[in-house]
């Protein structure tokens, strides 16, 4: 116990005063994310240098052969270099010359061909739902109250939950949360699918002008509701797709879902050239609803919205003009293996054979755990060379040295430790923008101490739970429909998304803008925009 103190934080709440006159409060014990810039393990860097260094040799050759050629060309004026350069060739024939050019000519496209399709993403679309699936958290809680399943004290822990989340009042639910009736069934949960699902598909096909049909990949994630036939059938059933389209469903892979499921739209773009793909993110608010007492399953309830999500991917490098951004990297951390990861987010039923979401107390650890794995894998791909210079100087440092002093049990060890901290990467100079999946309030506050970024960087994902809630693996999307929204984007800026979900993993999405981004004639931020971020101070 001794060792977790310092994840844990208090607060005095509830100050009043007594019958008898003296003083009364309560104090409140939460618990934070591991502070897990400060312990990182070197193998998930060598990882990440692994990945840089993959194709470095031409980084370290190219530069050594235009030295060695300055140095032998720079001392020749125009007219003895041109001599040289005759008198060089007047020994081969034309036969030979012809034959190296072939030779130089085939290498090269040789190595275009070799090289992956670059990914661009043309467009995508964010589902608003209508304004009677509205609500403010006293309606939610009244909606609760209205379904007769849950008692008072399950109804106030609710509502304290609902306090304290950073989520507003113009959040989306289906109606179905306020019947009296078991929302999780096959109707409801198809019906909600339906919506929300071709309702982004709309609304993505009117802004790109693409055809169903002219779509070769279609990848869906959903992570409870998964119906046969399948989601991915569904759509290719509602818009009549072709039937030689590679289709894909993904289920049970939780909030991080979404970057997954872009991971395999990318590696179907590079096998299939040519070709469109559309990624499909939701989540099936009715068919989860909880009716329980359990508190630890009661949190979902409180936290998921409405909300989906619908993009565009394409491989063709003539849509290079009219794509918005080019996808950069994905890298994609799993810790399944760990029994306490694995069972943090686990769905189970509950004492009364009521079936729902259990968040494990570990919950924070485990995510502070896969956070650090992905983004130290994450860094030597994307920070400045000066950063990663500092970064893998200082880790090996401590690696080769401080252990040493540790082992040795070194008197003043705290001291030392304290005057050597691990130097800690400015993301901020790898990326211009962040879309952190918002997940509560609590989260987003501690990634942002964490990783030592500004309100600004943390703009989009407080604005996208405040206002949208939390909408699970499309939640990324809204945050990037927020930044297009405010016009921020600008060419040759790079957007980090990263998720974290049940399993338990973390991903993360790196895109570069690839023009700068106007104001869209459609998004679901059109009509409020303009009140964020002053409203999230109020």
């Amino acid at each position: 116990m001794a060792r977790e103190e310092h994840l844990l934080s208090t607060e005095i709440v509830n100050q009043g005063i007594s019958d008898g006159g003296s003083q009364t409060f309560s104090v409140r014990v939460r618990r934070r994310l591991p502070d897990f810039l400060q312990s990182v393990k070197l193998k998930y860097v060598k990882l990440g240098y692994h990945y840089l260094i993959k194709h470095g040799i031409y980084l370290a050759i190219v530069p050594l052969l235009v030295l060695v050629f300055s140095a032998e060309v720079g001392n020749l004026s125009r007219e003895e270099l041109w001599r040289k350069i005759s008198d060089s060739t007047t020994g081969y024939d034309l036969a030979m010359v012809l034959s190296f050019v072939a030779l130089f000519v085939f290498t090269l496209s040789l190595y275009i061909m070799s090289k992956p399709r670059p990914i661009y993403l043309l467009d995508f679309a964010c589902y608003k739902p209508s304004d009677d699936l509205k609500v403010t958290k006293e309606q939610f809680i009244e909606l609760a109250r209205k379904s007769g399943k849950f008692d008072e004290p399950s109804l106030e822990f609710q509502k304290r939950i609902l306090e304290s989340s950073g989520i507003g009042n113009e959040t989306y639910v289906p109606k179905s949360i306020g019947s009296s009736e078991n929302t999780a069934t096959m109707k409801e949960g198809r019906s909600e699918a339906s919506t929300v699902m071709f309702g982004a598909l709309d609304e993505l096909f009117e802004k790109t002008k693409i055809r169903p049909k002219d779509v070769g990949v279609l990848v869906v994630n959903c992570s409870i509701f998964n119906p046969t036939p399948s989601l991915s059938a569904m759509i290719i059933n509602h818009y009549k797709m072709r039937g030689n389209i590679l289709s894909f469903n993904l289920g049970g892979m939780g909030c991080s879902a979404g970057i997954i499921a872009l991971d395999l739209a990318r590696d179907m773009l590079q096998a299939n050239p040519n070709n469109y793909a559309v990624v499909v993110s939701a989540e099936m608010v009715g068919y989860n609803w909880y009716p329980g007492k359990e508190r630890s399953m009661l949190i979902p309830n409180c936290f998921f919205r409405m909300g989906g999500s619908a993009i565009l991917l394409s491989n063709r490098r003539r849509d290079y003009h009219r794509a918005k951004y080019s996808l950069e990297h994905i890298v994609r951390t799993h810790k399944a293996s760990n029994d306490r990861a694995f069972r943090c987010i686990y769905q189970e039923e509950d004492s009364q054979r009521y079936k729902g979401l259990k968040i494990s107390k570990d919950l924070v650890e485990v995510g502070g755990d896969a956070l650090k794995t992905n983004i130290t894998t994450l860094g030597p791909l994307v920070l400045p060379l000066s950063e990663q210079l500092f970064f893998f100087g200082n880790l090996v440092w401590r690696h080769l040295f401080c252990n040493k002093n540790a082992k040795a049990g070194n008197n003043n060890n705290n001291s030392q430790l304290a005057n050597n901290k691990p130097y800690i990467p400015d993301y901020k100079l790898a990326f211009e923008h962040f879309c952190v999946y918002a997940a509560s309030k609590t989260v987003l506050d501690e990634l942002q101490r964490n990783l030592e970024l500004s309100e600004n960087n943390m703009e989009a994902s407080r604005a996208t739970l405040h206002r949208f809630g939390n909408t699970s693996s499309s939640s990324i999307w809204y945050e990037l429909a927020y930044l297009e929204a405010k016009e921020k984007i600008t060419r040759g800026d790079r957007v980090w998304q990263i998720a974290f979900g049940s399993g338990f993993k973390c991903n993360s999405a790196v895109w570069k803008a690839i023009r700068r981004v106007k104001k869209p004639s459609t998004n679901p931020w059109l009509d409020c925009v303009d009140r964020y971020p002053q409203s999230l101070t109020q």
